[in-house]
């Protein structure tokens, strides 16, 4: 990641579910600025390290992992700076065709996994008296079809972002959302070509997003130059929560 300096040099920070996607180019962004980064996911094999990235294999959605896994990490850098709660999951369907178990799947990793993951690192930050809380949100919070069960989560965790916000900030803790739209991942690549196509065509660029994209929100949220800022949401979607487009 070029241009990033080493504006986070020192700092500890968390990123669920940044073995992939977004999520692993927010990871890279932060460890190239300087960051000591803590990647809890559970799609990696134990504990690894590579450079300034140590991986934690760890399901944030459950309570007892989640807390273990920060309490580790404050007991190895001294501390937790900041936390981004990327983790995620799909489970698309018309809501007369979806199990009630993929509403539930869906709600508990990308909302109570945030919520536990915000739970255990409050104590530390307001006993560090600072931090960065950056909810990786969703365009789709605003609603879109099919999506029931995702957009409900994303709704929830901005509501989620706005209640701590308000309860942190006296202690000199931010608590704000970056909401994606159509990022260029592997996820949306593997879309059928029509699908995809069509979400392209509803931008207003006629373009996707990259990662790096969400990487540098979700990085200036983090910086000390958005200290004034807290209980917002950052679209980061090339206009698609306006509206659609039809030219």
């Amino acid at each position: 990641m070029t241009g990033c300096g080493g504006a986070f040099a020192g700092k500890s920070v968390i990123v669920t579910g940044g073995a992939r996607g977004i999520g692993q180019v927010i990871a890279q962004h932060f460890a190239a600025a300087g960051a000591a980064v803590a990647v809890l996911d559970p799609g990696v094999a134990g504990t690894e390290t590579d450079g300034a990235i140590r991986f934690h294999a760890c399901d944030v959605a459950d309570a007892g992992a989640a807390a273990r896994c920060v309490q580790e990490v404050a007991a190895r850098r001294g501390r937790v700076d900041i936390l981004v709660n990327n983790a995620g999951v799909l489970r698309d369907n018309v809501i007369w065709k979806m199990p009630e178990e993929d509403f539930d799947a869906v709600v508990r990793v990308n909302l109570k996994g945030p919520w536990l993951m915000c739970r255990a690192v409050a104590p530390l930050m307001r006993q560090q008296q600072g931090g960065r809380i950056v909810n990786i949100a969703s365009r789709a919070w605003l609603g879109n079809f099919g999506q029931s069960n995702y957009s409900a989560s994303k709704g929830g965790l901005v509501s989620l972002t706005r209640v701590l916000a308000l309860e942190l900030a006296r202690y000199g803790v931010t608590v704000n959302a970056v909401a994606p739209g159509l990022i260029d991942t592997p996820m949306t690549r593997a879309l059928p070509p029509a699908t995809r196509d069509s979400l392209i065509a509803a931008q207003p660029g006629k373009r996707a997003g990259k990662p790096e994209d969400v990487a540098h929100a979700v990085a200036f949220l983090a910086s000390e130059a958005a200290g004034f800022i807290t209980g917002q949401v950052l679209h980061v979607d090339g206009g698609r929560s306006i509206g659609s487009s039809v030219f």
